[in-house]
């Protein structure tokens, strides 16, 4: 059923007529199954777009990167509309799976049903509830029927308003702070009476986080009047708690409906403890002195160079820079060793990836001993370890000391790895986990919430790159093995002529490229060829591949050298190739002594004669193969007498840049004829040795050498 929206006009209004339609539909779904948040979307009419019309239970800045949604978003009230069902996240583990962009923004355990408001032919929108982590991981059957039936209500009231011209429009949350007295919020003045007598502090905390009651104790702790806390948030109106660690467990306790804490400092040097008890209409703090448990957590985290500091903004606009230069998997490692580990305090990193149901390491650093990473290579998936746990489930997991790691996975207590620390963290780009990053720590290391938000975000930046760099190492694989399978493996031995070839590929691009170079007995027949199609990519590689195989055929059937030219050339131009090949092509007789060649466009070959002179052959030819159908191809017969040798070579041999190809052209004769006399693999060697020891290759680069048996010998 194709998604359609009501014709109600969308604006900021409350409803027409004063009627809360939204709002007490919601409420009563969060009555009716015990949610403790919620909120209604409409459909707009003029685009596919779903927009948040009435929340309840919490803060609407807790959803503020959904208040307006795409249709086609990967979110659940999305999903609800477009499959017209139920959508169940049962908690955290299966958030991080299948919605990762949420779990990012909200890493707390909850859960959550999301389900389309509609008719049998129009939509209107949808509704989400959540419940704590504490909710069972299935609805119950109840709970499913009740969502399903008051989201049927609640369409059938929408078409029953819009028939009657009374659009639905947004409404006023339902999660705005308490206006009441102080008075009014304690019940009784004997309660307020107890309240200030406690030698702690107590304040409440409303849905926005808003103090709207604090005691006398409070006050003393902070340093703060109460009439100076009262109707601000706790983390605006104390200087020294303005920080997102703390609002992030403010927020922690209300999605997750947990009881959470901190501890903070209070300069110069007073310690306090925040304890934090969630409700449905806000939050209880206790406030007292932790000043042990405060300083043993702050020389923690000063112990060691550097393991308090957290990656700046520069790091990670350093790290963005760095990894658009990242090509493969281990330079991605490498990266993330350099840049990350010294800036968090790590001594250790591992990168896992997960291949066929199992774990994969792709690289670490900072082990002594190499061996306790590797043996991790190749377990299952399902293996009771914190890493194959991470790479599963998409959740981060943090472990203080050894003892924590220890306690909830008893299987990896030998061998020890030195560590005493651990954070294991997913990488999860386009949806889905790629891999995992594990930092190790010599000592023992707290992860307070800022410093696991910003480990958090800068997984999101890692998994791109690694993403990326999987595809690319993917790719180079496949093109490695066509270019690998094109090229020959050895070449045939002939009678009279003994040969030698090299290939070095380009550096730049997949390290693939159009070079190729054959030798074919056919008939009794000997020939050789040598060519270079444009590119360096599997395009280049694969119309080689069809090149070097029309000119074997063409051999085969006995063709001249200028016909296989010529023959060559136009099923190139057949094929609709934008790409053109030179080529050089001879056919040789060392019965008699000589070569017959044929050129396209190809680089002149050298030949040394026995007297160790070398000269540059000045051969007919015609254009490069792919451009003229009607091109014709002349031959030219060169001498090839007994302990002569023959170069044949691609561009990327002689073509350097900043080097006159001239000069380079005379310094390769000169090398052939100073080393001509040795074997022909020693000579094939000392020909590439310094192009192959550049860090940098532009082109790829062949060679194919042929000595004819010298008669006396």
């Amino acid at each position: 059923m194709p998604v359609r929206a009501s014709r109600g006009r969308t604006t900021v209004e409350t409803t027409r007529g004063g009627h809360p339609l939204l709002s007490l539909a919601l409420a009563a779904m969060m009555d009716d199954v015990q949610a403790h948040s919620g909120a209604v979307y409409l459909l707009t009419p003029d685009e596919p777009v779903l927009e948040m019309a009435v929340m309840a239970g919490l803060p609407r800045s807790f959803a503020a990167p959904w208040e307006r949604v795409a249709l086609s978003a990967p979110i659940p009230v999305s999903e609800a509309v477009r499959g017209r069902r139920l959508v169940w996240v049962n908690g955290e583990e299966q958030m991080a799976r299948r919605y990762p962009r949420i779990a990012m923004v909200l890493p707390y355990p909850f859960a959550l049903a999301a389900l389309p408001v509609a008719t049998h032919d129009t939509t209107y929108g949808a509704v989400f509830l959540t419940w704590p982590g504490s909710h069972p991981p299935e609805l119950s059957d109840r709970e499913r029927d009740q969502l399903t039936s008051a989201c049927d209500r609640l369409a059938m009231r929408m078409r029953r308003a819009e028939d009657e011209g009374r659009p639905v429009l947004p409404e006023p949350d339902l999660s705005a702070p308490s206006t009441t007295t102080v008075a009014g919020t304690l019940g009784t003045v004997e309660a307020a009476r107890m309240v200030a007598r406690l030698p702690y502090g107590m304040c409440a905390l409303d849905l926005h986080g808003r103090i709207t009651f604090a005691n006398a104790a409070t006050a003393e702790l902070l340093g703060i009047p109460v009439s100076g806390l009262l109707g601000t948030q706790l983390w605006a109106s104390v200087p020294w708690l303005n920080d997102p660690a703390y609002e992030d467990r403010y927020r922690a306790a209300l999605m997750s409906q947990h009881v959470t804490s901190f501890v903070a400092l209070k300069p110069p040097s007073d310690w306090l403890s925040f304890r934090l008890y969630p409700g449905s209409n806000g939050l209880s703090v206790r406030i007292s002195r932790a000043r042990a448990v405060a300083e043993a957590e702050h020389a923690a985290r000063l112990e060691g160079d550097g393991t308090g500091r957290l990656v700046t903004i520069n790091h990670v606009l350093a790290l963005a820079s760095a990894f658009t230069e990242a090509a493969d998997v281990r330079d991605v490692v490498e990266l993330v060793a350099d840049e990350i580990g010294p800036a968090i305090g790590s001594q250790a990193l591992v990168m896992l990836g997960s291949r066929a149901g199992r774990l994969h390491v792709l690289g670490h650093r900072g082990y002594a001993d190499p061996h306790l990473v590797e043996r991790f290579d190749g377990m299952p998936l399902t293996a009771p370890t914190p890493g194959a746990h991470a790479l599963s489930t998409g959740v981060p997991a943090f472990f203080e000391s050894r003892q924590q790691l220890e306690h909830l996975y008893p299987v990896r207590r030998e061998p020890r790895d030195g560590l005493s620390a651990w954070a294991y963290l997913p990488l999860i780009a386009s949806g889905r986990p790629v891999g995992t990053w594990v930092l190790g720590y010599a000592q023992p290391h707290p992860f307070p919430a800022d410093e696991r938000a910003v480990l958090t975000s800068l997984s999101g930046l890692i998994a791109q790159a690694l993403e990326r760099a999987q595809l690319y190492d993917a790719k180079l694989q496949v093109a490695h093995g066509l270019q690998d399978a094109l090229l020959p493996h050895s070449l045939p031995s002939i009678p009279g002529i003994e040969a030698a070839s090299r290939y070095l590929p380009a550096t730049r691009g997949m390290d693939i490229g159009g070079d190729f170079f054959d030798l074919v007995l056919s008939h009794g027949r000997a020939s050789a060829v040598i060519g270079d199609v444009q590119g360096h990519n599997v395009t280049a590689a694969g119309l080689m591949g069809q090149i070097r195989t029309a000119v074997r055929a063409y051999t085969t059937v006995g063709q001249a050298p200028e016909d296989v030219m010529s023959s060559t050339n136009r099923l190139l131009i057949d094929l609709g190739s934008e790409l053109f090949a030179s080529c050089l092509y001879l056919r040789l007789d060392p019965v008699h002594g000589t070569a017959v060649m044929a050129r396209a466009g190809h680089p002149p070959p050298l030949l040394r004669r026995p007297d160790g002179k070398v000269k540059v052959l000045d051969l007919a030819g015609g254009p490069l193969l792919g451009i003229d159908a009607a091109a014709a191809y002349p031959t030219t017969e060169v001498a090839l007498t007994g302990g002569s040798v023959l170069a044949l070579y691609t561009d990327g041999l002689i073509e350097s840049p900043g080097v006159d190809i001239e000069d380079a052209l005379a310094g390769l004769g000169e090398r052939l004829a100073a080393a001509g006399e040795g074997p022909l693999e020693e000579l094939a060697d000392s020909l590439v040795r310094e192009i192959g020891a550049a860090e940098e290759r532009a082109d790829d680069v062949a060679l194919l050498l042929l000595r004819a048996a010298d008669a006396s010998g």
